[in-house]
């Protein structure tokens, strides 16, 4: 496990020394390799908000995805180097590998360009709180014990994503804001709904039971920030959906932010939390 207290130690002379916009910024289910990606926005989003510490948890790469038909556009690779880039400016920057990405947990303990692959890390806030840092995906039974079904949903998914980004093209025309049809069908189907409320808990319980005071985890593609029974529980969303990110301030409180583009504002769509 790899411990982190957030408190960035910049790796060569010359490296930035105005202070980051946020502690740390926890980001996870990218899916660089995939069209439904919106990898444009993310690097937006990294250029115009900078940390201490930036979390990758999970499904940076979709390693299932690129294994049925490679896809990997410019931007993707953009992306990358940014990261990269950061990670070379003195941000530390931490990958937990996820179910889509899980080839990298082969590398877990090794260091690439100044990124650290871990297996799950635990961030210490700027108010001493402690959170696990894991992707989620081993709380899914889904993932666990059908694996085979996970596969057949991924093809489904990727099907919702190609739909909502021809909805969201139409919406862009006619001068509306991005709106995610898949978390539109995800809260109205009550099994889905079930399946998020198990997997927090699940997730909740486990932090709880490892000592921790909270998680911040990703996988499900729903942003949350909740306390469940006494822990802090932290989903950073996703960027095929909803664009979000989690990020803590230099006091410590925690917010959800959904990027909406350059010269918007990031929408704080949840209440900081501070304890």
């Amino acid at each position: 496990m790899w411990e982190c207290d957030g408190t960035a130690q910049p790796d060569k002379p010359g490296a930035a020394t105005e202070r980051p916009r946020y502690r740390a910024i926890f980001i996870s289910d990218l899916h660089l390799g995939t069209p439904g990606c919106q990898a444009v926005p993310l690097l937006e989003f990294l250029r115009e908000h900078n940390s201490e510490s930036l979390y990758l948890i999970g499904d940076i790469i979709d390693g299932w995805q690129l294994r049925r038909r490679w896809y990997w556009p410019q931007a993707h690779n953009d992306v990358v180097q940014k990261l990269l880039r950061q990670a070379r400016k003195g941000c530390r920057v931490v990958f937990v590998p996820g179910n889509h990405d899980e080839f990298a947990r082969g590398f877990v303990g090794n260091n690439f360009g100044g990124i650290e692959v871990a297996e799950d890390a635990v961030h210490t806030t700027a108010d001493g709180r402690r959170l696990w840092i894991t992707h989620g995906d081993h709380f899914d039974g889904v993932i666990q014990c059908a694996k085979w079904l996970a596969y057949v949903g991924d093809h489904a998914y990727e099907f919702v994503l190609k739909l909502n980004r021809h909805v969201n093209s139409f919406r862009a025309r006619a001068g509306l804001p991005y709106w995610s049809l898949s978390a539109y069908l995800k809260h109205k189907v009550k099994k889905a709904v079930n399946y998020v409320s198990d997997f927090e808990r699940a997730v909740a319980a486990e932090a709880r039971r490892r000592g921790h005071h909270g998680v911040v985890c990703g996988h499900i593609h729903h942003a949350e920030i909740r306390e469940i029974d006494g822990t802090l529980y932290c989903n950073d969303g996703d960027w095929v959906e909803s664009r979000s990110a989690l990020v803590e301030h230099h006091d410590g409180r925690l917010e959800l932010v959904y990027w909406q583009g350059v010269g918007a504002p990031a929408e704080r769509a949840a209440p900081a939390v501070h304890a």
